[in-house]
């Protein structure tokens, strides 16, 4: 199991009378990209404003680093964030805010802004002010702004939201080519959980302020598969028959129901002899479940996503 590089613990967040987090329990571990999956609303900025120290919990326990409480601000600098909209001068150019940036943190190594415009793909824009650079382009910027100072965790708040197929497909090359050669952990949520699926390694659901399930990219594709699902009264009966037709990848459900993930194109032998050797069959199908379907099923409903 790698090593937890931020958990929180009961992580709470009250205004008024309104949990807008509730108890949220956060594993994430390092080298990851951590999907953070909630609709708008659902308490995911909250979350990663308390992380970066932008807002105070209410109550609950944030560790990073090794380092809890008021130790925190020892290991801050090793965060980078982008929380809603990057925070940009209009009429600078990429590299000009890049060097606004790195004077705050006493940063004043030659290259080092063409260094970063060059992870985030911006290497070319040369004099272009960033007022006229396209969605894509300022938030790839903004990731550039959160890299300054090396981080060791990159908190992205929704940095896709907004983007046509060509921004999000952008953004997404940059954070996967920054996991995989900067050795970074990715903390990224977004209420676009079939873009997250092909990013993120790990996942946390959140709905109304709670955390619904932390699931690998491993146990998520498992849930929704493509499979033989076979409705019979008795799957005991149906196990011999399948293990006799060299089917490995099985699993009994529950008392009706068996799912196959494997060889789905011979559902109709399977039918057959399942049939022949006595098993009362009510239906066999191929089904498969949307990411989008898996996550509306675990926060009730398709209304307000």
């Amino acid at each position: 199991m790698s090593e937890i590089l931020l958990q929180t613990k009961a992580l709470t967040k009250q205004y008024g009378h309104q949990k807008a987090v509730d108890n949220v329990d956060i594993h994430i571990r390092k080298g990851a990209i951590y999907g953070f999956i909630g609709r708008n609303g659902a308490g995911k900025t909250t979350c990663m404003r308390m992380i970066c120290g932008l807002a105070k919990p209410t109550s609950g326990e944030i560790s990073m680093f090794g380092y809890t409480g008021n130790d925190l601000s020892k290991v801050r600098s090793r965060v980078g964030c982008l929380i809603e909209a990057p925070g940009l001068y209009p009429n600078l150019t990429a590299k000009e805010n890049l060097e606004m940036k790195c004077r705050l943190f006493g940063i004043d190594k030659k290259g080092y802004t063409d260094g970063i415009l060059e992870k985030v793909g911006l290497s070319d824009v040369g004099k272009k002010k960033t007022k006229n650079f396209s969605l894509g382009m300022r938030q790839r910027l903004g990731i550039g702004m959160a890299l300054v100072g090396e981080p060791d965790l990159l908190v992205l708040d929704e940095p896709i939201n907004g983007l046509d197929p060509q921004g999000i497909a952008e953004v997404r090359d940059t954070i996967q080519k920054l996991c995989s050669q900067q050795d970074m952990t990715v903390f990224i949520s977004s209420h676009i959980l079939e873009e997250l699926s092909k990013l993120a390694t790990d996942y946390g659901i959140i709905h109304n302020g709670t955390l619904l399930q932390e699931i690998t990219r491993e146990e998520l594709l498992s849930k929704c598969s493509d499979k033989i699902s076979i409705t019979v009264n008795d799957p005991k009966a149906a196990v011999p028959v399948l293990d006799e037709m060299g089917f490995t990848n099985y699993m009994v459900v529950d008392k009706n129901h068996i799912g196959v993930y494997e060889r789905l194109d011979e559902s109709a032998a399977l039918n057959t002899k399942l049939v022949t050797s006595g098993v009362s069959v009510a239906e066999i199908t191929v089904t498969g479940m949307e990411l989008e379907t898996y996550f509306l099923s675990l926060t009730g409903g398709a209304a307000n996503v």
